[in-house]
């Protein structure tokens, strides 16, 4: 515990030190909050073994506290492995080994195995902000960590990170947005596509219907400890398959089923009555509810049905509802099923219910032709070594300049109706 000016600082080791009500009503002031900071969401990483030293997640809440008042706050992991970022900074351990030295422990801001962009860095003015980002630096040196990282950071974090003096670097997601009147259906979303995308995905999901697949479609409380497990059978044979264990285990999606209901949809395919494959989108629906985001109140779902094209869609237009896509799995192969379970039937979901955004996840030229479009996500990064702090700001300044003609030439493929053809 430390005091800087009328401040109090702490620095505990366990997200159950930190008052829930407090992290989580702090986090709704945000300019961009995601369920994955909520304090449930923190907490079950922590209290199933997901992320905890054993793993390489040593975690660090920082706390500043004004006569007892929680001001700003930030989670910070220290690590000892450079997996589950998802802003890979392999090359940077390999030139650190290359000169005798070690690249860990570091630290990083960050939700872990979560690339999603959002608010890090959670204060109530520009000021608590800029403070929470200078004693975080000042802790990592004292500490003799060999760096600061800052993943997947919101506008208002990155504008902190930067004045601290901190390295930016980009990243591309791809992510699909509502049209500003929400489409009236999936057809109508179709209908904004050129002509050779709107008919490649007509044809991919007709493979599917002809295979003989449906879909059941659950949110929240609706989806059972059955469902939960099966998607978790198709979850962990995906990661198993490409010869890594699953970064989540089965209590951390029971905590998720008790703790945060509201947060989660859940899509379960089916074939001659058997499900084969699961896809899993986490919503912002408890942030929405609490009144984070302009005081708007989502609707109820109108039941299980994957059928979107059978309701209108409520309160089109509305902004701040987003859905990120998340994990799939399949114990069963059929030709286009992985782009039914993980694009067009949360797609569907999406527009049913009003969604503006749907976050596509990190990496996959793939997405373009299914109309998630490039977004350039930004981290920040501090090293403690001076030489390889100047050797990787211009690296980064490079960097930037070919992400910059990447997205560029991206653009130039839009899956998109040209302005003029609309």
């Amino acid at each position: 515990m430390s005091a800087s000016n009328d401040y109090v600082i702490r620095v505990v080791d366990s997200p159950l030190q930190v008052d829930a009500s407090a992290w989580d009503a702090l986090l709704l002031t945000q300019s961009q909050p995601t369920p994955f900071m909520r304090h449930a969401f923190l907490s079950a990483l922590h209290t199933t073994g997901c992320a905890t030293t054993a793993t390489g997640w040593t975690p660090r809440f920082f706390l500043l506290e004004r006569q007892g008042e929680l001001q700003a706050a930030c989670a910070i992991y220290i690590k000892s492995h450079s997996q589950g970022e998802f802003v890979f900074d392999w090359g940077w351990a390999r030139a650190y080994h290359q000169h005798g030295l070690s690249y860990h422990p570091k630290a990083v801001c960050a939700v872990p195995f979560i690339p999603v962009p959002g608010s890090r860095l959670l204060a109530h003015t520009p000021e608590d902000r800029l403070l929470l980002v200078k004693t975080l630096l000042d802790w990592c040196a004292a500490n003799q960590l060999t760096g600061l990282h800052a993943l997947f950071a919101s506008d208002d974090d990155v504008t902190a990170l930067t004045q601290a003096g901190m390295l930016l670097r980009h990243t591309i997601q791809f992510h699909w947005s509502n049209s500003p009147s929400g489409y009236a259906s999936f057809d109508d979303f179709l209908a904004s596509l050129s002509q050779e995308k709107r008919k490649k995905i007509r044809q991919e999901r007709r493979k599917v219907a002809a295979a003989g697949v449906t879909f059941r479609v659950m949110q929240s409380t609706e989806i059972t400890k059955a469902d939960w497990d099966f998607f978790y059978q198709c979850y962990e044979r995906t990661y198993l398959e490409h010869g890594n264990p699953p970064y989540f285990n089965r209590a951390f999606y029971t905590r998720m089923a008790s703790d945060m209901p509201e947060d989660w949809v859940l899509f379960i395919a089916e074939q001659n009555g058997q499900p084969i494959a699961s896809s899993l989108l986490a919503i912002n629906a408890s942030s929405v509810r609490a009144g984070g985001l302009k005081g708007i109140e989502l609707p109820e779902l109108a039941g299980t049905s994957g059928d979107a094209e059978s309701a209108t869609t409520p309160d089109a237009g509305v902004t701040g509802r987003v859905a990120y896509g998340r994990y799939w799995g399949a114990l069963k192969r059929v030709d286009c099923l992985h782009f039914e379970a993980c694009y067009y039937q949360p797609l569907q979901w999406c527009i049913k219910h009003g969604y503006q955004r749907f976050e596509g996840g990190a990496q996959g030229e793939h997405k373009l032709a299914r109309a998630l479009l490039p977004v350039t996500t930004t981290s920040a990064h501090w090293l403690a070594h001076p030489q390889f702090f100047a050797a990787v700001d211009n690296f980064l300044t490079q960097e930037r300049e070919g992400i910059g003609q990447y997205v560029g030439e991206l653009e130039r493929h839009s899956p998109f109706k040209a302005a003029a053809d609309r």
